[in-house]
């Protein structure tokens, strides 16, 4: 017992000379976790759909690992399939994978189409499972890695109007743990975070509703919508040598939302 505490030091949070696959890391909290990443001192592979990689370029002008974008609709599966061999071309190795990609159709249950559920879990629940599996074996082979799922509120809770995506996120979690049995063995951790409420593109429909927003910030504890940048410590110890024995955990970045 102890034994690590000298050795400990904020080099434990260092990710230079690590790689890491960002799905959806071009907008809103996907973002926010390329930027983390790279500034922790990874190379980004990030995923992206659209081809607009500007803003979050410029985000990146300062770090010291490298950027590569990748365009790619990770609903096709043989688009999907060429994520992980893309950036090891590249890079050579992932160290970390970040399954951050995702989306949301709004209905009422008796109102859902086939085609809406079928598109959410596709890129919901899908991606998430195959390309955790084919960067797994790329960790696994040198013994060591992080895979970061993104869980949410809805893994805990049912909502209302979202069925695919509340089963989705279920699943993640599900999967977060499924992961984690099997591949710590193997050195890899997999872990999840549940962002709460945060402001995004995503949330302006709820924000911009008073009656729905002054109910949501009732509920928070700490009183506000977050901004991406408050999941950017969170993304990089999870990825990092301080998060080691972490594993199979969903860990809600909520201001005490699940607490209430």
């Amino acid at each position: 017992m102890g034994e690590g505490l000298q050795d400990f030091s904020l080099d434990y949070f260092s990710l230079k000379g690590k790689t890491a696959i960002i799905t959806g890391g071009n907008t809103g909290l996907g973002q926010a976790y390329t930027v983390a990443l790279a500034k922790a001192g990874a190379n980004v592979f990030v995923v992206t759909h659209g081809t607009n990689w500007d803003e979050t370029k410029a985000y990146l002008t300062n770090v010291e690992g490298k950027a590569e974008f990748f365009q790619a609709d990770l609903a096709d599966r043989e688009q999907l399939h060429k994520v992980v061999p893309t950036c090891i071309d590249i890079f050579g190795t992932v160290d970390i994978l970040v399954n951050n990609a995702g989306t949301i159709r709004r209905n009422p249950l008796l109102e859902f189409n086939d085609e809406d559920w079928d598109a959410v879990l596709a890129l919901n629940l899908d991606a998430v499972y195959f390309l955790s599996q084919a960067t797994a074996k790329v960790m696994a082979e040198k013994g060591s890695g992080k895979i970061i799922n993104i869980a949410s509120m809805l893994s805990f809770q049912g909502g209302k109007f979202i069925p695919p995506y509340t089963a989705s996120k279920h699943a993640v979690a599900g999967l977060t743990k499924s992961f984690a049995n099997e591949l710590a063995e193997h050195g890899i951790q997999v872990n999840a975070i549940a962002p709460g409420y945060f402001a995004t593109k995503n949330t302006e429909p709820i924000r911009s509703n008073e009656k729905r927003s002054a109910e949501i910030l009732a509920r928070i504890p700490a009183g506000y919508w977050a901004d991406p940048s408050d999941l950017m410590g969170t993304v990089v110890y999870l990825a990092s040598k301080a998060s080691d024995y972490m594993n199979g955990h969903i860990l809600a970045v909520d201001g005490g939302w699940l607490a209430r």
